[in-house]
């Protein structure tokens, strides 16, 4: 069943762009994987520094087995600690419903 997830990041002051940089490079990496369907990062307009991620993945176990062992998170997650003021805030989220916008097109 797939399953999204809701990040929330409050990155240190100073530390905004090497955070972009470390987070694009994954983003870009997970791209290929099987089980990935989407990822949408999000800024806070009231803070630069302040950041959500949303991501849909194919299955949970796949995520949590695999994906997040994946070698090109290690530089991802070793960082953290330095370029973020606090904890992630992590949510899981199963789809109910989708609504696409769809081109006149396809209709």
């Amino acid at each position: 069943m797939p399953v999204s997830y809701a990040i929330e990041f409050q990155v240190v002051p100073g530390k905004r762009e090497e955070f972009l940089e470390r987070l694009c490079e994954v983003l870009d990496a997970m791209k290929v994987e099987t089980t990935y369907c989407e990822a949408v990062l999000h800024q806070d307009p009231t803070s630069e520094n302040h950041f959500m991620l949303y991501e849909t993945w194919d299955n949970h176990d796949d995520v949590v087995n695999v994906q997040l062992n994946r070698p090109y998170r290690h530089a991802w997650h070793d960082a953290l600690p330095r370029i973020l003021a606090n904890e992630r805030k992590i949510g899981v989220w199963e789809p109910i419903r989708a609504d696409p916008k769809r081109s006149p097109k396809t209709r």
